[in-house]
């Protein structure tokens, strides 16, 4: 057997076995999360359940800022107050939010910011800042694009509240119109059981954290145990730096499924995709370029491994690679069952395979040239992004 066919038996076999190691784990991981929307979680009407102070921060979000907030308003909750950003914008934010402040004087709190602090994201500032004024024995972080349903509020609360949990996570049900969209949500599905293992959150012995913009639901004790938003102020992946927090501080967070209970479309096609990781992809390697060269082989060797491996090894050196491309198909059949997304979109893997590879590097090389982040107009420099990540 000649060197190369050795290599590639040995990297086949490996890369079968990280697959099924995997694929396996999840099978077995992924039915313990919640799904809040099972009847073991309904709960009663006259329930008792804690005040809950919500946090949107909006910044030139004219689009989708009243069918968010309005959702929220429409909640069943018995005991909420929100409180809703508009930071900087420049389009009508304001002026919609004003205009529904005036129909919703008891409910609605609406803070106009008008300049933001040296030393501070702007996203961040807005929280830091609603949560000031927040009264709640919970915070609710949401974003100025997600969809609530009248139920949702209530169910995580009061599943938090039994866990005995500090920290609260309900996964989105993402919405996609188009082909593009659909292939790249299923490529960061997959890519899921990899980087984040979800059932693992519940352990305070395991490294694994989440935090999810749609619905980042912290104990009021907690957030100011761990330095509120002043601890965070540049950090640009905001969401998991608040989990990693809670965990690294020894109190237990909680993720949960919740189909159709917060929803939003997250990117309007490829490009929409591309642009939003342009800005947080190499800020979750904590701007570090080793880490993106590391990121890019093993993102290449993970998900177009199986496939090009597959089609070209050759005689026994096939195995390990069909076996990791097995399993890769095992998982889209799987999401198919709870995402709605076709099976079919596998085939699309390697496509999204090489555009996320490339979002990375843009990422990574346009941060490194610019010296920082541009978000929303704001130019963040890279010398004190990694000083705060």
């Amino acid at each position: 057997m000649g060197y190369l066919q050795t290599l590639n038996l040995v990297l086949g076999a490996g890369l079968g076995a990280t697959w099924l190691y995997h694929m396996v784990a999840a099978g077995r991981g992924i039915p313990q999360i919640a799904e809040l929307t099972e009847p073991e979680h309904a709960v009663a009407a006259d329930a008792k359940l804690p005040r809950v102070s919500i946090i949107v921060p909006a910044r030139n979000e004219s689009e989708m800022i009243e069918a968010s907030v309005r959702s929220l308003l429409s909640i069943d909750y018995p005991d909420y107050e929100l409180l809703v950003v508009n930071d900087r914008s420049e389009d009508s934010t304001g002026e919609i939010l004003d205009r529904i402040k005036s129909e919703h004087e008891s409910q609605l709190v609406v803070v106009h910011v008008s300049e933001l602090p040296s030393g501070w994201l702007g996203k961040t500032h807005a929280m830091w800042r609603a949560a000031q004024e927040a009264t709640g024995e919970w915070i609710l972080f949401s974003d100025a694009d997600v969809l609530h349903a009248p139920e949702a509020l209530r169910r995580a609360v009061h599943y938090a509240e039994r866990e005995r949990a500090q920290h609260m996570v309900v996964l989105p049900t993402m919405l996609t119109e188009t082909v593009g969209e659909r292939m790249m949500i299923s490529f960061f599905q997959a890519m899921f059981i990899f980087a984040s293992r979800p059932w693992k959150v519940r352990d305070l012995k395991a490294r694994d954290t989440m935090g999810v913009g749609a619905f980042n639901m912290v104990r009021r004790s907690a957030y100011e145990k761990i330095g509120t938003y002043q601890s965070m102020r540049l950090s640009v992946v905001d969401d998991m730096h608040l989990a990693e927090k809670v965990k690294k501080a020894g109190m237990p967070s909680r993720v949960a499924f919740g189909e159709g209970l917060i929803t939003l479309r997250w990117a309007m096609g490829v490009r929409g995709v591309i642009s939003n990781l342009r800005k947080n992809f190499f800020a979750h390697l904590r701007y570090n370029p080793a880490f993106a060269v590391v990121a890019v082989v093993g993102l290449l060797w993970l998900h177009l491994g199986p496939w090009l491996g597959t089609i070209f090894a050759p005689g026994w050196a096939r195995a390990g690679y069909a076996v990791a491309l097995g399993c890769l198909l095992a998982v889209y059949v799987a999401m198919g069952r709870r995402t709605k997304i076709g099976t079919g979109y596998v085939l699309l893997h390697p496509v999204a395979s090489v555009l996320m590879v490339y979002t990375l590097v843009l990422s990574t090389v346009t941060t490194l040239v610019r010296g920082g982040v541009v978000w929303r107009g704001t130019l963040y420099l890279l010398e004190e992004l990694r000083e705060n990540c």
